[in-house]
């Protein structure tokens, strides 16, 4: 009887391959090849799963995204400073989990990709500008914090994240709490 293979561990197997090789490599200096080779499968396994290098990218991207959006769902109970905070503490357990994701994300950032980064941060600013006008209709921020400072709290864990990648002695998650009490307790009535 011949094995049978779940296609979608399959898939799932590839693509946290490709993000390993991404990571490792970069996105331009990789293969189809040394993806199948990292997920122990023939590149046509590959090719089966996606029709291409940057299909392959984008899958990847759209796994972590996932799991991005879960982290936003997950921040539902408190007042919304609250769920600021806990939002940035789950964004920063989930980067500095998925270091690969992390390496991945600065390739994107600066090679020409098919990922629309531009979407992927409006998608956190609005999140953000989301929890910022709930928390000023309660009364919970200081005077002059609106909208435009969604950014500037992407911006701080977005650059926390690039020290991480770039200098070994910065611990991203050691950064937690900085990230919280600059962008939340520095924001608070």
């Amino acid at each position: 009887m011949p094995k049978r293979v779940d296609v979608n561990a399959r898939r799932a197997d590839i693509l946290d391959a490709a993000v390993r090789v991404f990571a490792r490599k970069g996105f331009a200096a990789s293969r189809i090849e040394d993806v199948a080779a990292e997920a122990g499968v023939a590149k046509g396994s590959v090719y089966l799963a996606v029709s291409s290098r940057e299909e392959l990218l984008t899958a990847a991207f759209d796994q972590y995204r996932a799991r991005a959006q879960e982290q936003l769902a997950m921040s539902a109970a408190g007042s919304a400073l609250d769920r600021l905070a806990e939002l940035i503490r789950a964004t920063v357990a989930m980067l500095a989990a998925h270091p690969d994701y992390a390496r991945v994300l600065l390739d994107v950032w600066a090679a020409r990709t098919p990922i629309d980064m531009a979407a992927v941060y409006a998608e956190y600013r609005a999140a953000v500008a989301e929890l910022l006008r709930e928390a000023g209709a309660d009364g919970q921020l200081r005077a002059g914090i609106g909208e435009g400072h969604a950014a500037v709290i992407v911006g701080a864990i977005e650059g926390c994240l690039v020290q991480w990648l770039a200098d070994e002695q910065v611990r991203l998650i050691d950064l937690t709490e900085p990230l919280v009490q600059v962008c939340v307790e520095g924001i608070r009535q």
